[in-house]
C-alpha cells in the first residue's frame, strides 16, 4: 500500500498532480498495488483527484479529516470513524477568543465557521468545494460529532499563536501544523497513522505492507510507522529526521521519482 499526503506531497505548488506522478501512480494501481490518498480534507474536496488516479475500484479507500474518517471511494460508506462533541472545542474556543485568532470546527460532511471570533480565511482555501456555514460557538448543535478544528491565518500569525498555546492546549488536542497557514486540532490520540492502521487491518496487513509519503508535522505519525517512509525534499526538517528516504520536491516529481527507482520496484514484486 503507497499513501500519500497531498499539499506539498503529491500536489504541485499549483494543487495539481502532475502527469508524471499520475502516470507512475496508474500503472501501479494497475499492477494490484494499493494507493491512498491521506488528507484532511472531506472527499468530496479531492473527488477530482480520486477520479484522476482512477482510485474507483472495489478496493479503494482514502483516509479524510487526518484519520479521522476511513472512507470506501465507490460509493462513499465509512470504513472507521471517530469523532468528538461539541464540549471537547471549548477549550480551544476559549483560547482562539483569548488571543484573537479565528475558529473553524469541521463535522464529517460541512465547516461551521466560528462567527464569534476572528474572521477566518479556511473557506477562501476551497474555491467553493466544501459548504461552510456561519454562526456563533454556541449555536453548533451539541448532537453532532466533530473531526477536526482549524486556524487558518497569516503564517507569521500562526508563528505568534504558537507561542502562546498553553500546557492544558497541548494536553486535550493533537496540534499539527498542516500548511504554513493551517494550525489543525485533533482529538489528543488522532492522527493519519490511525486510519491506516484501520485500512491495513481492514486487508489483513500491518505497517510491514505500508510505504507513505509526506512532507509536514501531519505525517510524521504515518511516515515514522511505515516499513518505507518517505520525506519529499521540501518536508519540514523534523520529517526528515524521522523518514527512511528523501525525495525530490514535489514540483519535480517527488513521488514518481522516488517510485520509479529500482530498489523500489524491487519492493512490489
Amino acid at each position: 500500500m503507497i499513501a500519500l499526503d497531498l499539499d506539498n506531497t503529491l500536489l504541485t505548488s499549483e494543487k495539481t498532480i502532475s502527469k508524471t506522478n499520475e502516470a507512475v501512480l496508474r500503472d501501479l494501481h494497475s499492477k494490484g498495488i494499493k494507493v491512498v490518498l491521506c488528507t484532511g480534507r472531506p472527499i468530496n474536496a479531492i473527488w477530482h483527484l480520486i477520479e484522476q488516479l482512477d482510485l474507483l475500484q472495489d478496493e479503494d479507500f482514502t483516509i479524510t479529516f487526518n484519520g479521522a474518517l476511513v472512507v470506501h471511494n465507490r460509493d462513499k460508506a465509512e470504513l472507521a470513524k471517530s469523532g468528538v462533541d461539541k464540549a471537547h472545542w471549548q477549550i480551544l474556543h476559549d483560547f482562539a477568543q483569548e488571543i484573537g485568532a479565528p475558529l473553524d470546527i469541521l463535522d464529517f460532511e460541512q465547516v461551521y465557521s466560528v462567527t464569534d471570533l476572528k474572521h477566518s480565511l479556511y473557506e477562501e482555501q476551497f474555491h467553493g468545494q466544501l459548504k461552510f456555514d456561519h454562526m456563533p460557538f454556541a449555536d453548533l448543535d451539541d448532537q453532532k460529532l466533530y473531526s477536526k478544528a482549524v486556524i487558518c491565518d497569516r503564517p507569521e500569525l500562526l508563528d505568534e499563536y504558537e507561542t502562546k498555546f498553553t500546557p492544558e492546549l497541548k494536553q486535550n488536542y493533537h496540534i499539527v501544523r498542516s500548511q504554513p497557514h493551517i494550525m489543525e486540532f485533533l482529538a489528543p490520540d488522532m492522527d493519519k497513522v490511525v486510519g491506516l492502521g484501520k485500512l491495513l487491518e481492514h486487508f489483513g496487513w500491518n505497517f510491514s505492507n505500508l510505504m507513505t509519503f509526506g512532507d509536514a508535522s501531519n505525517d510524521l505519525g504515518m511516515i515514522e510507522h511505515a516499513k518505507v517512509g518517505v520525506a519529499m525534499a521540501n518536508a519540514s526538517d523534523e520529517v526528515k529526521n524521522v523518514s527512511d528516504a528523501i525525495t525530490l520536491s514535489n514540483d519535480d516529481d517527488g513521488v514518481a521519482a522516488f517510485l520509479k527507482r529500482k530498489d523500489t520496484q524491487e519492493l512490489f514484486k
